[in-house]
C-alpha cells in the first residue's frame, strides 16, 4: 500500500524546506503528486522544486496553460495542473501517458487523471494545520508523503 510519513509545516519557510529536500532527491522519470485542498500550498510547493532544479524563481502556475515544461539539466520537468481537465480525451491531447517515466512530473490535482496512475510514484497530500483563516500561507500545514513502488524506498532520502 505504500511507505508514508507525515511533517509538520508550521511556516512558509518549513514547507519550502521540504520542497528543497525532495528537489534534491528527484531523479529523471519521477512522478510526484501534489494533492490538497485549493490553497493548501501546492503551487507554492512545485515553485520551490522548479527554482531549485531549473533556476526559474517565479514559475507561473499551469492553472490555465495546464502544463509547463522546464529543463533542468537531467531532462524535462513537467509541472501540470490537472484541475480544469474534465475527461479522458483531454488528457490524450496532452501526451502525458507518454511524459511518464522520462520526464520529471509534478502533478497537482492527480484525481484528474482518470486512472493514468504510474506504479512508481511519490504522493504529497498538504492540508491545512487546525484553523485556516484565508490559507494565508505562513498558515501552518501538514505533509503526508506515501511512496508507491521504488518511493517505498526513497522516501527516508527526503
Amino acid at each position: 500500500m505504500g511507505n508514508s510519513n507525515t511533517v509538520s509545516l508550521p511556516d512558509l519557510a518549513a514547507t519550502r524546506a521540504l520542497a528543497l529536500r525532495l528537489a534534491n532527491a528527484l531523479r529523471p522519470g519521477d512522478t510526484v503528486f501534489l494533492t490538497g485542498d485549493l490553497g493548501a500550498g501546492k503551487t507554492t510547493f512545485a515553485r520551490t522544486v522548479i527554482a531549485t532544479l531549473c533556476g526559474v524563481d517565479d514559475a507561473p502556475s499551469p492553472t490555465y496553460t495546464i502544463i509547463q515544461t522546464y529543463d533542468w539539466g537531467r531532462g524535462e520537468l513537467w509541472h501540470a495542473d490537472l484541475y480544469r481537465i474534465e475527461s479522458p480525451d483531454e488528457l490524450d491531447e496532452l501526451g502525458l501517458d507518454d511524459a511518464f517515466g522520462d520526464a520529471t512530473m509534478l502533478i497537482e490535482w492527480p484525481d484528474r487523471l482518470f486512472g493514468l496512475i504510474p506504479d512508481d510514484r511519490l504522493e504529497v497530500q498538504l492540508e491545512m494545520a487546525g484553523e485556516s483563516p484565508g490559507a494565508a500561507m505562513d498558515t501552518p500545514r501538514r505533509a503526508s508523503l506515501t511512496g508507491f513502488g521504488e518511493w517505498e524506498a526513497r522516501l527516508d532520502d527526503i
